[in-house]
């Protein structure tokens, strides 16, 4: 079973224990005991979760309850996502054995899922190494709930630990500086990628971070510079041309943005972002013959992008074939609906 933001899919070994099969003989508890954890704890890596809660709720009504039980009968209840009752058992495993690391661990990415990251710190902080049956490095969960919490120097400390980067470098700077970029925490980001440049003026996609970082924010001639700067230090890097084709195109430089994106393609062939982006441009050029022709790619490398759909109908509709625009119209639409989050699977 995977401990990541995703169930496991579900095995169709017929494993299955009954109740009495978990009872042990006098004389030889322990041992049994332990052979039977073992199994169930198979059983919810396979994903017959439910099975082995049945067997686990039985062995927790017992007093004193075996070692072990309440740790998974969390790890299963955390597997189906019912985290509340998963908080529940690892406590009481903690309760149990205060030294018991997986637990904590647990427990804290537990917590970081139902919304509390302030909760999850110390116990993550207390287990952030890793032990036998880690399956999500706690140093990433931690710097998540660190970022939640506004403590952004520990959360570079613990994205520097988990990379093994010295916490004060250049390299935990920028790698801090993307992971702040993707939770929109644009100031900041900028503050420690402008640190990483300062640290080493040298270090590469520092230039390229920051120009993420004004893309971001709108922020088109400064995005457009730093994109400069990188491409003279990576000139074979094919995404610095593709973002520096964004950022012309969202700036209406097009003949530059058109420039950039074709550098991409040749560097970058298989890549779909400037086959998509040429599309767009060359649409903003009254060309949609030559657009037709890169999204037609896109969409034969990659059909499951509803924006590749929504631009090839708007081409088709220019080039005057109205049925090949309607078709691809409601393939976007159809492909976007799709994608919303449902709010009854939302936890």
């Amino acid at each position: 079973m995977s401990l990541g933001f995703a169930q496991s899919s579900t095995s169709n070994a017929p494993t299955t224990l009954t109740p009495d099969a978990v009872v042990s003989a006098p004389g030889t508890a322990s041992a049994d005991a332990s052979s039977n954890l073992t199994q169930l704890r198979a059983m919810i890596d396979r994903g017959r979760s439910d099975d082995a809660l049945k067997q686990l709720d039985a062995l927790a009504a017992k007093q004193p309850a075996t070692a072990g039980v309440n740790r998974l009968r969390g790890l299963a209840l955390y597997s189906e996502n019912d985290f509340t009752d998963a908080d529940v058992a690892f406590a009481s495993a903690l309760k149990q054995d205060p030294h018991d690391q997986e637990s904590a661990q647990l427990r804290g990415l537990t917590l970081f899922r139902m919304g509390r990251p302030a909760d999850a710190i110390p116990l993550l902080e207390s287990a952030s190494n890793w032990t036998s049956q880690t399956k999500i490095d706690p140093n990433y969960v931690l710097a998540l709930c660190y970022l939640d919490t506004n403590q952004y120097d520990k959360a570079r400390g613990a994205f520097a630990t988990q990379y093994g980067f010295p916490v004060d470098s250049a390299p935990a700077y920028l790698l801090a500086a993307r992971m702040l970029l993707r939770r929109d925490y644009l100031p900041v980001a900028q503050q420690f990628a402008t640190k990483a440049l300062e640290l080493d003026p040298q270090l590469p996609l520092a230039h390229s971070l920051l120009g993420e970082v004004a893309l971001a924010g709108e922020h088109l001639d400064v995005a457009v510079a730093e994109f400069e700067k990188e491409r003279v230090r990576n000139p074979l890097d094919g995404s610095i041309y593709d973002r520096l084709g964004d950022a012309y195109s969202r700036a209406g430089d097009y003949p530059k943005a058109q420039q950039s994106l074709q550098r991409a393609l040749l560097l970058e062939p298989n890549s779909t972002g400037p086959y998509i982006l040429l599309g767009k441009v060359l649409l903003k050029r009254q060309d949609p013959a030559s657009a037709l022709m890169y999204l037609q790619r896109a969409e034969k490398m990659d059909s499951s992008n509803y924006i590749t759909h929504s631009l090839l109908g708007q081409a088709y509709r220019s080039l005057g074939r109205a049925d090949d625009a309607s078709r691809e119209t409601e393939i976007s639409h159809k492909i976007q609906a799709a994608s919303e989050p449902k709010l009854e699977t939302l936890h």
